[in-house]
């Protein structure tokens, strides 16, 4: 399989998970990827554990840096900042997080290097704007973006998503504005090749339709559970054993679900629409709950999917885990067309073979 960005050039300055994420799937695509890490200490998150490996390594910093080279590098030296411009002159591409300023301060200063190398494209990653110094953490804009007031129990408090999905989807937004760049605007102005990405942006564009509901009607959205706003039924319930989920999202699934849970007391013209079901959410979903009660799981879902339900069991991580590849070293094989080649590396395991040989680091690593 021929990799799509063979040959690319990838500089990451970015810590943490949007940033790296976004140079790792650029990675995975293909791309020569050199992280830059502090001298000593490295990226963050590198101690965010336990749990860590038998390297010593956390699984936080291992998730999102494979097909990477690293080198420690001081920005305050003036020796690695000269080393720094000097990858940066081989770059295709430049991905950071660090505040407004602070690269301009240490002679790094995106718009004259941009100016400079007319080919190159930055792409900076912000929390609030490239107007803002806020710091972003994911879960500060996932209070500030909506998304906790519409997650969680109705009345109870509101809670965060179980993954710090606000900086993976940022990570992707980075990659796709990266790659539409490096398809459409490598010639361009240095303004053309100056990419701002922001949590806060990503996290507020993620609301979906939850956003077109508050815009169309004005008013403020709720919390549901594990229920939907739009659509019934489309939550969980507990079978015998375990939980289920049922998502229907038509007429006709609603009718095959009832047929599927012999429930005669949903052939109502009331419940025929969805719109009719939303009117009577309650007496809908109290008459599925008993009905799934009575069974395993196990029984339940063949008998949904014969009928062309979505449903499913809510299981565990390692559970899911066990559909997919993966490995405890490089996480979440990608599919196609990517592919991993190299696992996270140790801090400054590269740093030698980069200040040698620059980019082609690479043919030796």
């Amino acid at each position: 399989m021929t990799l799509p960005l063979i040959g690319t050039r990838i500089l990451d300055l970015s810590r943490v998970l949007a940033g790296p994420l976004a140079a790792m799937i650029l990675g995975d695509l293909g791309a020569d990827v050199v992280k830059i890490e502090r001298p000593r200490s490295g990226d963050e998150s590198r101690g965010w554990g336990p749990p860590f490996d038998a390297r010593g390594e956390s699984a936080y910093y291992l998730c999102c840096n494979r097909n990477k080279l690293s080198v420690a590098a001081d920005l305050d030296d003036e020796h690695d900042q000269a080393l720094l411009r000097r990858l940066i002159a081989g770059a295709d591409v430049v991905v950071d997080n660090f505040r407004s300023g602070t690269l301009a301060a240490r002679q790094l200063d995106p718009a004259e290097l941009l100016a400079r190398h007319p080919r190159l494209v930055w792409c900076t990653i912000t929390g609030f704007g490239a107007d803002s110094s806020r710091p972003g953490y994911d879960f500060v804009v996932q209070a500030e973006s909506g998304w906790m007031s519409i997650t969680g129990e109705p009345g109870g408090a509101p809670m965060k998503t179980g993954v710090a999905l606000v900086d993976v989807l940022t990570g992707k937004d980075a990659a796709i504005a990266i790659l539409a760049a490096l398809a459409g605007a490598r010639n361009g102005t240095p303004e053309d090749r100056r990419l701002f990405v922001s949590l806060q942006q990503s996290a507020t564009a993620a609301l979906i339709n939850v956003a077109q509901n508050s815009l169309v009607t004005g008013a403020a959205a709720g919390r549901w559970g594990n229920a939907h706003a739009n659509l019934v039924p489309y939550e969980l319930f507990e079978a015998s054993d375990r939980a289920l989920v049922i998502a229907v999202g038509s007429d006709a699934q609603f009718a095959a679900m009832a047929r599927a849970l012999d429930l005669a007391a949903l052939d109502d013209a009331r419940f025929a629409t969805n719109a009719g079901r939303l009117a009577h959410r309650a007496e809908v979903v109290v008459a599925i709950r008993a009905r799934i009660a009575t069974k395993r799981a196990g029984e339940w879902i063949p008998l949904l999917e014969r009928a062309g339900v979505p449903c499913g069991l809510v299981r565990t991580v390692l559970e899911a885990l066990g559909d997919v590849a993966a490995s405890p070293l490089t996480g979440v094989a990608p599919l196609q067309p990517a592919s991993i080649r190299r696992p996270p590396p140790k801090l400054d395991e590269h740093g030698a073979l980069v200040r040698a040989h620059g980019w082609d680091a690479f043919a030796r690593a």
